[in-house]
């Protein structure tokens, strides 16, 4: 979207719902966004991984690049990266760390869990929720929601193949409907090569054959579904259920103590709901309300 500036030098969205959504969260004179220490923002400084798609990458393909770059744009900046593997210590190698100059490296991290406790976070600015994700022609045509496998007879159901990284609800769901025995692999939620992506092994050994089912949190379903247009992959999004939650709310974070440049971005995200929905349904996004329920 155009950014218009008036006057006074303040940026100014098209449409009367956009500025003025932005200034009331601002509740402050000029909308230029501010650093910390005072000093005006020359560009909005996302720190992200250079190799984790579907979020971002260093050719910026990624989801969240998109929406980076539709904020920068609002605010009139350029986009700059600081790249560094989502690892331990991400945050205080971004997020918390100062260059030679004394200044941040970068201001923003696109994607955390709701309440991230080493950051203070937006609003979700989406939803998202775990998905059953098979081949077709597999023998698994007939599985249209995760319920179904339970109507597999005994004998194929008991031959499943669950591969699962760890941490993943999926266990549990596993757990909680007489399944778990059918987890036969599992993976590490961090691979010890910042090379490969989240849910790249087990996209390999789904093509291959090598395990049957997997839970994969939604993005990551998405992306396996968009990178894969000649094979029938079949992603069924799981909804939450009582004492098994399968969703989460994902948002931006920033600093402790920068809470006006979090009110920035809360207008921001607010203002273009509509345009962040459509690139994320692009990505092919499985997306929940705050409920669990598909959208």
């Amino acid at each position: 979207m155009m950014v218009l500036s008036w006057p006074d030098g303040c940026p100014r969205f098209p449409g009367a719902a956009g500025w003025l959504t932005f200034a009331i969260a601002l509740a402050a004179g000029c909308a230029f966004p501010v650093a910390a220490g005072g000093a005006e923002r020359t560009a909005f400084k996302v720190c992200a991984d250079a190799n984790y798609l579907p979020w971002s990458n260093d050719r910026q393909e990624g989801f969240e690049n998109h929406i980076a770059s539709l904020l920068a744009e609002q605010l009139g900046l350029p986009v700059e990266y600081t790249w560094f593997p989502q690892r331990m210590g991400f945050i205080r190698n971004t997020l918390r760390a100062r260059g030679d100059d004394g200044v941040y490296r970068c201001d923003v991290v696109m994607g955390l869990p709701d309440g991230f406790e080493l950051a203070i976070t937006t609003d979700p600015y989406y939803r998202s929720t775990y998905a059953l994700v098979f081949v077709e022609g597999r023998g698994l045509d007939s599985v249209r929601s995760a319920s179904d496998l339970q109507k597999l007879d005994a004998s194929q159901r008991n031959s499943l193949r669950f591969g699962l990284a760890e941490r993943n609800p999926g266990t549990l769901w596993l757990a909680e409907h007489g399944m778990l025995s059918r987890l036969t692999k599992a993976y590490a939620s961090q691979h010890g090569d910042p090379n490969v992506r989240p849910g790249q092994l087990e996209q390999e050994d789904l093509l291959a054959g090598d395990i049957d089912l997997t839970f994969m949190w939604g993005p990551i379903a998405g992306h396996f579904l968009r990178s894969n247009p000649d094979v029938p992959i079949r992603v069924i999004p799981v909804e939450s259920q009582a004492g098994l939650q399968m969703h989460f709310g994902i948002s931006i974070g920033v600093r402790f103590g920068e809470q006006d440049w979090k009110a920035q971005l809360q207008a921001l995200l607010d203002a273009n709901a509509d345009s962040i929905e459509a690139i994320l349904r692009e990505h092919a996004v499985p997306l929940v309300d705050a409920e669990g329920r598909l959208l």
